[in-house]
Protein backbone atom coordinates (compact mmCIF):
# COMPACT_ATOMS: atom_id res chain seq x y z
CA UNK A 1 0.00 0.00 0.00
CA UNK A 2 1.18 3.64 -0.11
CA UNK A 3 0.49 6.25 1.90
CA UNK A 4 -2.29 7.75 0.63
CA UNK A 5 -4.15 3.99 0.27
CA UNK A 6 -2.51 3.15 3.98
CA UNK A 7 -3.90 6.42 5.71
CA UNK A 8 -7.72 5.72 3.93
CA UNK A 9 -7.25 2.57 5.65
CA UNK A 10 -6.75 3.49 9.18
CA UNK A 11 -9.42 6.28 9.12
CA UNK A 12 -11.49 3.96 7.95
CA UNK A 13 -11.10 1.36 11.05
CA UNK A 14 -11.20 4.66 13.47
CA UNK A 15 -14.55 5.30 11.75
CA UNK A 16 -15.76 1.83 12.27
CA UNK A 17 -14.86 1.96 15.73
CA UNK A 18 -16.79 5.52 16.14
CA UNK A 19 -19.92 3.72 14.04
CA UNK A 20 -19.52 0.60 16.46
CA UNK A 21 -19.45 3.39 20.12
CA UNK A 22 -22.62 4.52 18.53
CA UNK A 23 -24.36 1.19 17.29
CA UNK A 24 -23.89 -1.36 19.99
CA UNK A 25 -25.68 -1.25 22.74
CA UNK A 26 -24.26 -1.55 25.58
CA UNK A 27 -21.19 0.65 24.55
CA UNK A 28 -23.69 3.51 23.25
CA UNK A 29 -25.01 3.63 26.58
CA UNK A 30 -21.53 4.54 28.30
CA UNK A 31 -20.92 6.92 25.45
CA UNK A 32 -23.92 8.85 26.15
CA UNK A 33 -23.81 9.23 29.96
CA UNK A 34 -19.57 9.51 29.32
CA UNK A 35 -20.56 13.00 26.45
CA UNK A 36 -23.27 14.26 28.83
CA UNK A 37 -19.99 14.26 32.06
CA UNK A 38 -17.63 15.74 30.17
CA UNK A 39 -20.35 18.58 28.52
CA UNK A 40 -19.54 17.12 25.38
CA UNK A 41 -23.28 18.16 24.14
CA UNK A 42 -23.39 21.42 25.47
CA UNK A 43 -22.90 23.79 22.12
CA UNK A 44 -20.76 26.08 24.79
CA UNK A 45 -18.38 23.30 25.15
CA UNK A 46 -14.77 23.63 23.51
CA UNK A 47 -14.66 19.41 23.20
CA UNK A 48 -16.49 18.60 19.83
CA UNK A 49 -18.62 15.59 19.87
CA UNK A 50 -15.72 14.17 17.46
CA UNK A 51 -12.92 14.87 19.37
CA UNK A 52 -15.19 13.09 22.51
CA UNK A 53 -15.85 9.88 20.67
CA UNK A 54 -11.82 9.66 19.78
CA UNK A 55 -11.09 10.10 23.20
CA UNK A 56 -13.61 7.21 24.46
CA UNK A 57 -12.60 4.99 22.10
CA UNK A 58 -8.86 5.47 23.47
CA UNK A 59 -9.38 5.56 26.66
CA UNK A 60 -12.53 4.25 27.77
CA UNK A 61 -12.47 0.18 29.51
CA UNK A 62 -15.55 -1.19 30.02
CA UNK A 63 -17.08 -4.57 31.22
CA UNK A 64 -15.84 -6.86 34.53
CA UNK A 65 -13.11 -7.64 32.36
CA UNK A 66 -12.38 -4.14 31.86
CA UNK A 67 -11.91 -4.21 28.01
CA UNK A 68 -10.74 -1.53 25.83
CA UNK A 69 -13.12 -0.55 22.81
CA UNK A 70 -11.27 -1.89 20.54
CA UNK A 71 -11.30 -5.35 21.89
CA UNK A 72 -15.14 -5.39 22.65
CA UNK A 73 -15.15 -4.23 18.85
CA UNK A 74 -13.29 -6.96 17.90
CA UNK A 75 -15.00 -9.30 19.95
CA UNK A 76 -18.65 -8.34 18.85
CA UNK A 77 -18.12 -7.80 14.98
CA UNK A 78 -18.08 -10.55 12.25
CA UNK A 79 -16.54 -10.70 8.77
CA UNK A 80 -13.78 -7.89 9.58
CA UNK A 81 -10.88 -8.66 6.98
CA UNK A 82 -7.22 -9.36 8.19
CA UNK A 83 -5.91 -5.47 7.31
CA UNK A 84 -8.82 -3.78 8.80
CA UNK A 85 -8.31 -6.19 12.07
CA UNK A 86 -4.64 -5.63 12.54
CA UNK A 87 -5.05 -1.64 12.34
CA UNK A 88 -7.95 -1.94 15.64
CA UNK A 89 -5.22 -4.34 17.09
CA UNK A 90 -2.64 -1.57 16.77
CA UNK A 91 -4.57 1.24 17.51
CA UNK A 92 -5.66 -1.11 20.62
CA UNK A 93 -1.61 -0.62 21.70
CA UNK A 94 -1.23 2.55 20.28
CA UNK A 95 1.49 4.82 22.24
CA UNK A 96 -0.01 8.44 24.02
CA UNK A 97 3.06 10.63 25.36
CA UNK A 98 4.81 13.97 25.15
CA UNK A 99 6.68 14.18 22.19
CA UNK A 100 9.13 17.07 20.94
CA UNK A 101 9.02 18.30 17.07
CA UNK A 102 12.21 17.60 15.86
CA UNK A 103 11.43 17.87 11.78
CA UNK A 104 8.45 19.19 9.87
CA UNK A 105 8.07 16.95 6.40
CA UNK A 106 5.87 16.83 3.52
CA UNK A 107 3.78 13.89 5.29
CA UNK A 108 4.41 13.90 8.54
CA UNK A 109 6.99 14.57 11.62
CA UNK A 110 10.06 13.25 13.19
CA UNK A 111 8.75 13.16 16.32
CA UNK A 112 11.09 12.94 19.98
CA UNK A 113 9.14 11.13 22.87
CA UNK A 114 10.70 12.99 25.74
CA UNK A 115 9.00 9.72 27.97
CA UNK A 116 10.83 6.89 26.49
CA UNK A 117 13.63 8.44 24.58
CA UNK A 118 12.92 6.97 21.25
CA UNK A 119 12.60 9.02 17.91
CA UNK A 120 10.16 8.59 15.69
CA UNK A 121 9.37 9.62 11.72
CA UNK A 122 5.44 9.57 11.78
CA UNK A 123 2.90 10.14 8.55
CA UNK A 124 -0.05 12.16 9.57
CA UNK A 125 -3.54 10.79 8.88
CA UNK A 126 -4.40 14.59 9.03
CA UNK A 127 -3.80 17.01 6.16
CA UNK A 128 -0.40 18.69 7.29
CA UNK A 129 -1.88 21.69 5.41
CA UNK A 130 -4.28 21.59 8.99
CA UNK A 131 -1.17 21.15 10.98
CA UNK A 132 0.92 24.76 9.58
CA UNK A 133 1.14 26.09 13.28
CA UNK A 134 3.20 23.20 14.34
CA UNK A 135 7.13 23.53 13.80
CA UNK A 136 10.24 22.45 14.90
CA UNK A 137 11.26 22.92 18.46
CA UNK A 138 7.16 22.48 19.53
CA UNK A 139 6.15 20.19 21.72
CA UNK A 140 3.01 17.91 20.80
CA UNK A 141 0.62 15.84 23.34
CA UNK A 142 0.03 13.20 20.41
CA UNK A 143 -0.77 9.46 19.54
CA UNK A 144 1.13 7.05 17.30
CA UNK A 145 -0.19 4.20 16.44
CA UNK A 146 2.27 1.50 14.31
CA UNK A 147 0.84 -0.72 11.52
CA UNK A 148 3.48 -2.84 9.92
CA UNK A 149 6.39 -1.34 11.01
CA UNK A 150 5.31 2.40 9.80
CA UNK A 151 4.15 4.78 12.37
CA UNK A 152 1.14 6.88 12.05
CA UNK A 153 -0.10 10.34 14.40
CA UNK A 154 -3.51 9.52 15.30
CA UNK A 155 -4.09 12.64 16.64
CA UNK A 156 -3.05 15.71 18.74
CA UNK A 157 -4.40 16.70 21.60
CA UNK A 158 -2.24 19.68 22.48
CA UNK A 159 0.20 21.85 20.99
CA UNK A 160 2.79 23.88 23.15
CA UNK A 161 5.77 26.51 22.06
CA UNK A 162 9.66 25.79 22.03
CA UNK A 163 9.62 27.95 25.46
CA UNK A 164 7.00 26.43 26.94
CA UNK A 165 9.58 23.73 27.79
CA UNK A 166 9.56 23.27 31.27
CA UNK A 167 5.43 22.42 30.99
CA UNK A 168 5.92 19.99 28.64
CA UNK A 169 8.61 18.01 30.74
CA UNK A 170 6.33 18.57 33.89
CA UNK A 171 3.51 17.40 32.28
CA UNK A 172 5.59 14.13 30.50
CA UNK A 173 7.18 13.45 34.17
CA UNK A 174 3.31 13.39 35.16
CA UNK A 175 2.44 10.75 32.77
CA UNK A 176 5.18 8.93 34.19
CA UNK A 177 3.68 9.27 37.67
CA UNK A 178 0.43 7.53 36.92
CA UNK A 179 1.72 5.40 34.22
CA UNK A 180 5.49 4.57 34.61
CA UNK A 181 5.64 1.92 32.15
CA UNK A 182 5.69 4.34 29.09
CA UNK A 183 9.21 5.39 30.27
CA UNK A 184 10.07 1.28 28.60
CA UNK A 185 7.09 1.00 26.40
CA UNK A 186 8.38 0.43 22.88
CA UNK A 187 12.11 0.67 24.60
CA UNK A 188 13.75 -2.69 25.39
CA UNK A 189 17.09 -1.28 25.80
CA UNK A 190 15.46 1.12 28.51
CA UNK A 191 13.48 -1.71 29.91
CA UNK A 192 16.55 -3.64 30.25
CA UNK A 193 18.45 -0.92 31.98
CA UNK A 194 15.45 -0.60 35.29
CA UNK A 195 15.41 -3.82 35.32
CA UNK A 196 18.85 -4.25 35.99
CA UNK A 197 18.27 -1.50 38.25
CA UNK A 198 15.20 -3.41 40.02
CA UNK A 199 17.32 -6.38 40.68
CA UNK A 200 20.70 -4.60 41.93
CA UNK A 201 18.99 -2.41 44.60
CA UNK A 202 16.69 -5.40 45.45
CA UNK A 203 20.08 -6.77 46.78
CA UNK A 204 21.26 -3.67 48.78
CA UNK A 205 17.05 -2.73 50.43
CA UNK A 206 17.54 -6.83 51.80
CA UNK A 207 21.21 -5.84 52.88
CA UNK A 208 20.46 -2.65 54.90
CA UNK A 209 17.00 -3.59 56.11
CA UNK A 210 17.48 -7.20 56.35
CA UNK A 211 13.97 -7.70 54.89
CA UNK A 212 11.71 -6.96 51.73
CA UNK A 213 9.38 -4.76 53.65
CA UNK A 214 9.33 -2.15 56.69
CA UNK A 215 6.70 0.05 58.47
CA UNK A 216 6.50 3.52 59.70
CA UNK A 217 4.78 6.56 59.79
CA UNK A 218 4.92 9.20 57.09
CA UNK A 219 6.66 11.54 59.64
CA UNK A 220 9.82 9.81 59.12
CA UNK A 221 9.40 7.99 55.84
CA UNK A 222 11.07 10.30 53.83
CA UNK A 223 14.60 10.07 56.22
CA UNK A 224 14.27 6.31 56.23
CA UNK A 225 14.18 6.59 52.11
CA UNK A 226 16.80 8.81 51.82
CA UNK A 227 18.94 6.57 54.16
CA UNK A 228 18.31 3.87 52.08
CA UNK A 229 18.94 5.89 49.22
CA UNK A 230 22.85 6.92 50.55
CA UNK A 231 23.31 3.23 51.25
CA UNK A 232 22.48 2.47 47.81
CA UNK A 233 24.29 5.34 46.12
CA UNK A 234 27.45 5.67 48.93
CA UNK A 235 27.41 2.46 50.96
CA UNK A 236 27.21 4.61 53.83
CA UNK A 237 25.16 1.88 56.07
CA UNK A 238 23.13 4.43 58.96
CA UNK A 239 21.07 3.63 61.54
CA UNK A 240 17.51 3.34 61.01
CA UNK A 241 16.19 1.47 63.70
CA UNK A 242 15.23 4.87 65.48
CA UNK A 243 13.20 6.12 62.14
CA UNK A 244 10.81 2.99 62.57
CA UNK A 245 7.65 4.00 64.02
CA UNK A 246 4.47 3.14 64.42
CA UNK A 247 1.10 5.78 64.21
CA UNK A 248 -0.67 5.78 67.59
CA UNK A 249 -3.49 3.83 66.05
CA UNK A 250 -3.65 1.81 62.69
CA UNK A 251 -6.59 3.61 60.85
CA UNK A 252 -7.11 4.72 57.43
CA UNK A 253 -8.93 8.02 56.47
CA UNK A 254 -9.14 10.33 53.51
CA UNK A 255 -5.06 12.43 53.79
CA UNK A 256 -5.98 15.81 51.66
CA UNK A 257 -2.50 16.59 50.19
CA UNK A 258 -3.44 12.79 48.07
CA UNK A 259 -5.91 15.48 46.41
CA UNK A 260 -4.03 16.72 43.40
CA UNK A 261 -4.97 19.02 40.78
CA UNK A 262 -3.15 19.44 37.73
CA UNK A 263 -1.44 22.23 38.79
CA UNK A 264 -0.06 21.07 42.12
CA UNK A 265 0.11 17.38 40.73
CA UNK A 266 4.07 17.18 40.41
CA UNK A 267 5.13 18.72 43.82
CA UNK A 268 2.75 16.97 45.92
CA UNK A 269 3.52 13.60 44.49
CA UNK A 270 7.09 14.25 44.68
CA UNK A 271 7.04 16.11 48.08
CA UNK A 272 7.40 13.77 50.43
CA UNK A 273 5.42 12.48 53.28
CA UNK A 274 6.83 14.56 56.13
CA UNK A 275 4.71 18.22 55.78
CA UNK A 276 1.56 16.16 55.70
CA UNK A 277 -0.44 17.17 58.23
CA UNK A 278 -1.52 13.97 60.34
CA UNK A 279 0.35 11.05 60.58
CA UNK A 280 -0.74 8.11 59.52
CA UNK A 281 1.33 4.33 58.45
CA UNK A 282 3.25 3.84 55.57
CA UNK A 283 5.15 0.58 54.32
CA UNK A 284 8.21 1.24 52.86
CA UNK A 285 8.52 -2.28 49.96
CA UNK A 286 10.67 -3.76 47.48
CA UNK A 287 9.22 -5.93 44.75
CA UNK A 288 11.84 -8.11 43.63
CA UNK A 289 10.42 -7.99 40.21
CA UNK A 290 8.77 -4.45 40.21
CA UNK A 291 11.00 -1.91 42.42
CA UNK A 292 10.82 0.01 45.15
CA UNK A 293 7.20 1.32 47.00
CA UNK A 294 6.58 3.76 49.72
CA UNK A 295 2.79 2.85 50.33
CA UNK A 296 0.57 4.58 52.51
CA UNK A 297 -1.49 2.79 54.59
CA UNK A 298 0.01 -0.52 54.01
CA UNK A 299 0.40 -1.40 57.35
CA UNK A 300 -3.67 -0.72 58.57
CA UNK A 301 -4.22 -3.12 55.26
CA UNK A 302 -2.19 -5.77 57.24
CA UNK A 303 -3.42 -4.81 60.41
CA UNK A 304 -7.38 -5.76 59.02
CA UNK A 305 -6.32 -9.47 58.53
CA UNK A 306 -4.22 -9.53 61.49
CA UNK A 307 -6.69 -8.37 64.52
CA UNK A 308 -9.28 -10.25 66.36
CA UNK A 309 -11.81 -8.47 64.81
CA UNK A 310 -11.33 -6.35 61.74
CA UNK A 311 -14.55 -4.15 62.50
CA UNK A 312 -12.50 -2.15 64.63
CA UNK A 313 -10.26 -0.73 62.69
CA UNK A 314 -11.29 2.40 61.17
CA UNK A 315 -12.64 2.47 58.46
CA UNK A 316 -11.54 -0.88 57.44
CA UNK A 317 -14.00 -1.26 54.41
CA UNK A 318 -12.72 1.96 52.68
CA UNK A 319 -9.34 0.75 53.06
CA UNK A 320 -9.70 -2.51 51.28
CA UNK A 321 -11.62 -0.85 48.92
CA UNK A 322 -9.08 1.33 48.26
CA UNK A 323 -5.84 -0.62 47.82
CA UNK A 324 -8.11 -2.37 45.67
CA UNK A 325 -9.34 0.81 43.42
CA UNK A 326 -5.55 2.16 43.56
CA UNK A 327 -4.42 1.39 40.27
CA UNK A 328 -0.94 2.77 41.41
CA UNK A 329 -1.22 -0.43 43.89
CA UNK A 330 -0.32 -3.34 41.78
CA UNK A 331 -1.69 -7.00 41.77
CA UNK A 332 1.83 -8.65 43.08
CA UNK A 333 1.09 -5.96 45.88
CA UNK A 334 -2.28 -8.10 46.66
CA UNK A 335 -1.00 -11.14 46.30
CA UNK A 336 1.76 -10.27 49.06
CA UNK A 337 -0.91 -9.51 51.40
CA UNK A 338 -2.90 -12.39 50.81
CA UNK A 339 -0.15 -15.19 50.75
CA UNK A 340 0.81 -13.54 54.78
CA UNK A 341 -3.00 -14.23 55.84
CA UNK A 342 -5.49 -16.62 55.36
CA UNK A 343 -8.23 -15.00 56.19
CA UNK A 344 -7.31 -12.41 53.31
CA UNK A 345 -10.17 -13.86 50.46
CA UNK A 346 -12.70 -14.39 53.47
CA UNK A 347 -12.50 -10.75 54.68
CA UNK A 348 -12.22 -9.50 51.46
CA UNK A 349 -15.44 -11.05 50.09
CA UNK A 350 -17.54 -10.16 53.40
CA UNK A 351 -16.32 -6.85 52.40
CA UNK A 352 -17.25 -7.10 48.99
CA UNK A 353 -20.21 -9.04 49.31
CA UNK A 354 -18.83 -11.39 47.08
CA UNK A 355 -17.29 -14.49 46.25
CA UNK A 356 -14.56 -13.69 44.37
CA UNK A 357 -11.26 -16.31 44.40
CA UNK A 358 -7.73 -14.84 44.53
CA UNK A 359 -7.48 -15.16 40.50
CA UNK A 360 -10.72 -13.57 40.27
CA UNK A 361 -10.10 -10.89 42.19
CA UNK A 362 -6.72 -10.05 40.78
CA UNK A 363 -8.40 -10.10 37.00
CA UNK A 364 -11.33 -7.73 37.92
CA UNK A 365 -8.96 -4.83 39.99
CA UNK A 366 -5.70 -5.41 38.66
CA UNK A 367 -5.83 -6.77 35.29
CA UNK A 368 -3.29 -4.27 33.91
CA UNK A 369 -0.96 -5.63 36.08
CA UNK A 370 -1.65 -9.13 34.79
CA UNK A 371 -1.21 -8.00 31.37
CA UNK A 372 1.71 -5.88 31.72
CA UNK A 373 4.84 -5.51 33.66
CA UNK A 374 4.41 -2.30 35.28
CA UNK A 375 7.70 -1.04 37.16
CA UNK A 376 6.82 1.18 40.07
CA UNK A 377 7.39 5.12 39.37
CA UNK A 378 9.59 5.41 42.02
CA UNK A 379 12.12 3.06 40.39
CA UNK A 380 11.48 4.23 36.97
CA UNK A 381 12.03 8.25 37.86
CA UNK A 382 15.80 7.50 38.45
CA UNK A 383 16.13 6.41 34.95
CA UNK A 384 13.87 9.03 33.63
CA UNK A 385 16.19 11.82 31.51
CA UNK A 386 12.30 13.89 31.66
CA UNK A 387 12.64 13.28 35.57
CA UNK A 388 16.11 14.63 35.79
CA UNK A 389 15.52 17.52 33.25
CA UNK A 390 12.28 18.47 35.00
CA UNK A 391 13.80 18.38 39.02
CA UNK A 392 16.86 20.87 36.96
CA UNK A 393 13.59 23.13 35.65
CA UNK A 394 12.29 23.37 39.08
CA UNK A 395 15.71 24.24 40.13
CA UNK A 396 16.36 27.18 37.51
CA UNK A 397 12.55 28.49 38.95
CA UNK A 398 13.34 28.76 42.26
CA UNK A 399 14.98 32.16 43.42
CA UNK A 400 17.96 31.11 45.82
CA UNK A 401 20.26 32.94 47.90
CA UNK A 402 23.40 32.12 47.31
CA UNK A 403 24.92 30.35 50.64
CA UNK A 404 28.23 30.02 52.23
CA UNK A 405 30.08 27.08 50.09
CA UNK A 406 33.08 27.46 52.66
CA UNK A 407 31.26 26.69 55.75
CA UNK A 408 30.81 22.96 56.59
CA UNK A 409 27.10 21.88 56.12
CA UNK A 410 26.28 18.61 57.41
CA UNK A 411 24.26 16.25 54.61
CA UNK A 412 21.07 16.12 56.91
CA UNK A 413 21.03 19.79 58.02
CA UNK A 414 18.56 22.06 56.58
CA UNK A 415 19.56 23.73 53.28
CA UNK A 416 21.08 27.39 54.27
CA UNK A 417 18.62 28.76 51.03
CA UNK A 418 15.92 28.84 53.43
CA UNK A 419 13.93 26.32 50.80
CA UNK A 420 13.05 23.89 53.72
CA UNK A 421 14.58 20.84 52.56
CA UNK A 422 17.29 19.16 53.87
CA UNK A 423 20.95 19.81 51.83
CA UNK A 424 21.59 17.05 50.48
CA UNK A 425 17.85 17.23 48.71
CA UNK A 426 18.30 20.74 47.95
CA UNK A 427 21.99 22.79 47.05
CA UNK A 428 23.79 20.01 48.27
CA UNK A 429 21.83 17.69 45.89
CA UNK A 430 24.77 17.76 43.08
CA UNK A 431 27.73 18.62 45.41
Amino acid sequence: MNIQERTESINNAVKKLADFVQTNDAVKNDFNEYIRTIGANNPNNRISLQAACFNYILERNLGEDLKSIPQLFLENTKRLNKDTRNIIEAIDNSISSVFEVKRVGKHGFELYNIVNERKYMVTSLMKMTALSNIGSGNFVIARIVNINGDDFLLEISGVLPAYKKDEAYRFAVAKIIQNPELVYLDNPEKQKEIEDDVAEIYDKFVEFFGTTEVITTNKNADDLIGMFNDFAEEGKKGDFKPLITEPEEYKYFDVSEFNNNYSNFLENSLGGFSSHKEIYDVGIIYDKELGLYAIPFYGTFNKIFEVKDYTKIVNYDSCIKYFLTKDKYSANLIKMVADKHKNFMEIVNAVLAKNYTLDELLRKYKRRYLDNKIISSTTVLYRSNAFSKTLGIIEDNETKPKIDTTQKIGRNDPCPCGSGKKYKKCCGANL
